[in-house]
């Protein structure tokens, strides 16, 4: 028999948080972003959870066309676009749009002698300082790959850093639109500013962000990038990370639980052992306190993470049992909230998730 450790993959809640994205940002197109395995949730499962997507944006060429292999017939786009002169024929051949960031990748495409058109998408730096030209620069990168006869359309990129935060004190999204908005002027073509946070605050921003596509990632997950909850943008979750209490142990004040010893029962207390580890992508430094649910009844980690096992504290979930339900997080307990207790965010909860874990597929009806 397996390990009772489980991650739930709700296909039916990846298609309503890409129907909310939508919502947020009416009449543009969506790129429905798969990189990382498709955030931890698996390639195959992004293409058929987000079916509906206009087009599907990723970091790996190897999964572009993997996806292809799969059937996805609809726009692909590499977000860090071609890392070799030998990915240029590719873009022609399985149909792939490419991101160029630099003068380096304008380079592979002018020596590239491609066979066939393809489309591009020109990022601006307007303040990530990660990818991207300066607003000076733009124009000349611009018309450096509008002479490239292989490239046919030309999208107008961007990236925010704080989007989650409109009025954030050192860089807001207004003043990354502005620049945007300097660097691109006189350029036509079509834009793609918003990633997740851009999307969610479509509406405040209905002047400033006049984008034809837009990037949703973590939204689509279940998961905000900072802001509001969730739930309060009406999004749900797409992954239930669950287990079951293995063993039990009742010990007495003084005594310490797991490696360093770093719990010390102040009283009584009735310890649960929890199977799921770090090493199947639980967060060994998650601090005491972090939620559980056991049984739907919500309770704490305590203790260190080991490799295998976590403990959590039962003394008020006396009707818990050897077999017990762990929600670990998902239905019932979102990603964020967990992610934050462990001080980090739940975009490495999910891309974390181990390869021994089992993965299963339900409705998020079935699992509460």
């Amino acid at each position: 028999m397996p390990r009772p450790l489980t991650a739930t993959i709700h296909l039916d809640s990846m298609q309503h948080n890409l129907a909310r994205a939508r919502c947020c940002a009416p009449g543009t197109r969506v790129w429905a972003v798969v990189k990382a395995n498709a955030y931890g949730h698996g390639l195959e499962r992004g293409m058929r959870g987000f079916a509906d997507a206009d087009g599907l944006a990723l970091i790996e060429p190897d999964n572009a066309l993997r996806l292809r292999e799969l059937g996805w017939t609809k726009p692909l786009l590499l977000l860090e676009g071609i890392f070799d002169g030998a990915d240029a024929q590719l873009l022609v051949s399985h149909g792939i749009d490419s991101t160029v960031h630099s003068v380096e990748q304008i380079v592979l495409l002018e020596q590239a002698r491609l066979s066939g058109p393809i489309d591009v998408h020109l990022k601006m730096n307007t303040g990530m300082n990660r990818l991207g030209f300066a607003p000076p620069a733009y124009a000349a990168a611009h018309a450096r790959l509008r002479a490239i006869p292989a490239v046919r359309n030309i999208t107008l990129m961007t990236h925010f850093a704080n989007a989650d935060e409109l009025e954030h004190p050192r860089l807001t999204i207004r003043e990354q639109v502005a620049r945007f908005s300097s660097g691109a002027r006189g350029i036509a073509g079509l834009r793609s500013l918003s990633n997740s946070g851009g999307v969610l605050h479509q509406a405040l921003l209905a002047r400033e962000l006049a984008n034809d596509w837009v990037r949703p990632g973590i939204m689509l997950y279940g998961g905000t990038p900072g802001g509001k909850s969730a739930s309060e943008f009406g999004l749900r979750p797409t992954m239930t990370l669950a287990s079951e209490i293995i063993g039990i142990q009742d010990i007495v004040a003084g005594d310490t639980v797991g490696y360093g010893s770093r719990f010390e029962a102040a009283e009584p207390a009735r310890i649960g052992v929890v199977a799921c580890g770090y090493a199947d992508g639980y967060p060994r430094h998650a601090q005491q306190g972090t939620p559980v649910l056991v049984d739907g009844v919500a309770t704490t980690l305590i203790g260190r993470v080991s490799m295998d096992m976590l403990t959590v504290d039962l003394t008020d979930v006396p009707g818990a049992h050897v077999g017990s339900r762990v929600t670990l997080w998902g239905a019932g307990l979102p990603i964020d909230t967990v992610a934050q207790a462990a001080d980090t965010i739940g975009y490495e909860l999910m891309c974390a998730l181990a390869a021994r874990v089992r993965v299963l597929e339900a409705n998020l009806d079935s699992h509460g």
